[in-house]
């Protein structure tokens, strides 16, 4: 998937001042086409949905099944993004920051003080900004035991944090390293939440989905939403169900949305040159912890080569012909999804596969 996007962005790249507009759509639905079906016929997976947007421009192609014997999969999917939500909670850090509520340094302690102390003296020291660039020293997951089958999340609980947190100690002190912590984010929710004194999900719908029009993003799904599901599959093939993951699992991985959404979120991502928003993605773009020296480094690379560490994105650097590249992969109950995008290049890529 991986290549398949990157390749997509190279070639999307290079239309840039050679195609007329006339020509645009055809030429860029021409590129997603092809790439979403060859990709198809690699993964033998029964779905995969797969959109670029280029300028004002967006194509998105889907192929197989949305479900077991459904129609195939479009731009108005709903799906799950897993992780790519940790991009949209390091986009909230960035507002929160641009309007003064927090700043980058600041400390979880500061604003949630349960889940601020602890045995180890480097957790008073855990900044909002060691979170957002996976650099915490926090495991990837805090130990739990599993829930029952149609709520296995339910044991990940704000008391589960405080009590690994008052018990235990960092894997690293924070921003020497980066370890990939799903823990990490759901903390940062919490601590924006608490700072903004608002749920999260109401953060995330006023400082991104409702500016930018994405109705179909959030957390719990409505009943039309759910008749627009592409059903996720395990290894062996079978359908997983659609587990809720709660209300603690809001800044690692538990939002829904869709294609169009996505690439609506691209274009906002892609407009750096606009006077409204700048701060809010020059904050969130910025890299601010470069791999060259950092101990350990884990769990970073399976998506493609970590240079450095942006609110949430990892960034690589250019090579070769490849652009800068801002990008966030996500798993979750068997749907698997990757989003890039160029910033120099105004190029953005996602796709998403139901095994």
């Amino acid at each position: 998937m991986r290549c398949a996007i990157f390749a997509l962005l190279v070639t999307a790249s290079s239309f840039l001042g050679v195609s007329t507009q006339a020509h645009a759509d055809a030429l860029l639905d021409e590129v997603v086409t092809f790439t979403g079906d060859v990709l198809y016929l690699q993964t033998k997976v029964p779905g995969l949905v797969i959109g670029a947007v280029r300028g004002g421009d967006v194509a998105i192609h889907g192929v197989g099944e949305r479900s077991d014997g459904g129609d195939a999969p479009d731009g108005d999917t709903v799906l799950r993004i897993g992780s790519i939500t940790k991009a949209f909670t390091g986009q909230v850090l960035a507002a929160l920051a641009a309007d003064g509520t927090v700043s980058l340094p600041q400390t979880v302690v500061k604003t949630a003080p349960d889940l601020g102390r602890g045995a180890d003296p480097n957790v008073a020291k855990l900044r909002l900004i060691d979170i957002a660039t996976q650099s915490s020293g926090l495991p990837r997951e805090v130990p739990h035991e599993h829930g029952p089958p149609d709520d296995p999340f339910a044991p990940i609980t704000r008391d589960a944090f405080a009590e690994w947190l008052k018990t235990e100690t960092l894997l690293f002190p924070p921003g020497t390293g980066v370890l990939y912590s799903n823990f990490a984010f759901d903390l940062l929710s919490i601590a924006l939440s608490e700072a903004a004194k608002e749920p999260y999900p109401d953060l995330l719908k006023k400082h991104v989905t409702s500016p930018l029009g994405m109705d179909d993003t959030s957390f719990v799904l409505t009943d039309a939403q759910r008749k627009r599901f592409m059903q996720g599959h395990g290894f062996d093939g079978k359908a997983l169900p659609n587990v809720p993951t709660g209300d603690v699992i809001v800044g690692s991985g538990g939002l829904y949305s869709t294609p169009k959404d996505l690439l609506r979120w691209m274009q906002w991502h892609l407009d750096r040159l606009s006077p409204e928003d700048a701060e809010v993605r020059m904050l969130d773009h910025a890299a601010y912890l470069v791999r060259d020296g950092l101990d350990p480094v884990s769990g970073m690379d399976e998506s493609g080569h970590m240079d450095a560490m942006s609110l949430g994105w990892v960034v690589m650097m250019p090579e070769g012909n490849r652009p800068l590249i801002l990008q966030k992969a996500g798993g979750l109950q068997g749907t698997f999804t990757y989003i890039a995008f160029a910033p120099t290049r105004g190029v953005a890529a996602f796709v998403a596969i139901n095994k």
